[in-house]
């Protein structure tokens, strides 16, 4: 079992780093394989809802690392996406990374258990969690929750170490994420696989 990390902040050692690095310690005591990945600070471009990539897996824009993101994830069984809150709003960078990455490869997150964790100095938190959790919702992967929401505070790491509730919280993320992985890894150890999705039907409201 393999979970990847991605950090989705420009700062590689910053306050979200500090979160993820908690939740990949408690995964690794767990008996959990981790990668951390970081988005850097190199531009990502925005998806331009061109169709291009369908039935590709993979984005027709290449260079900044969303096709090699894709061809990771698809190796792995579980995800964290880690963000710093930016004007109430997780980092621009990494929602266009993963507009792209959910829009093209899909297929590389079906059914796989996913958990947003944000960091802030102080609010903001709660929708930039929204705008977070909505790409696991679309495609059909469970939610991993916690003991509180996935949040830390803080305007350095050393303050983030220093919210004890915080990083409880993340602790206890992932121990949830570790239980669920093994609870879908006896599943498919036993005959039950991932439940069929219906296609096809699309509605629209302006007729």
């Amino acid at each position: 079992m393999k979970v990847i990390l991605l950090n989705g902040s420009c700062r590689a050692h910053g306050c979200t780093y500090t979160a993820l690095c908690e939740i990949q310690k408690t995964l690794q005591e767990e008996g959990v394989e981790c990668e951390m990945l970081q988005i850097g600070t190199a531009p990502i471009r925005d998806c331009a809802a061109c169709g291009g990539c369908a039935g590709k897996g993979h984005c027709v824009f290449e260079g900044d690392g969303v096709n090699e993101l894709i061809d990771k994830m698809s190796e792995a069984d579980g995800f964290v996406f880690g963000a710093p809150v930016y004007f109430a709003h997780p980092d621009g960078r990494i929602q266009c990374l993963l507009d792209r990455a959910f829009y093209a490869g899909r297929a590389a997150f079906e059914h796989k258990p996913a958990a947003a964790i944000v960091s802030a100095r102080r609010a903001g938190t709660t929708a930039s969690l929204d705008v977070l959790n909505k790409y696991p919702l679309i495609a059909e992967m469970p939610l991993v929750a916690s003991s509180y929401w996935p949040m830390v505070h803080g305007s350095a790491p050393e303050q983030v170490r220093e919210d004890a509730e915080g990083m409880q919280t993340m602790r206890n993320l992932a121990r949830n994420m570790a239980w669920l992985l093994k609870c879908i890894d006896l599943g498919k150890n036993n005959g039950l696989p991932a439940p069929r999705s219906e296609k096809g039907a699309h509605t629209n409201f302006i007729r």
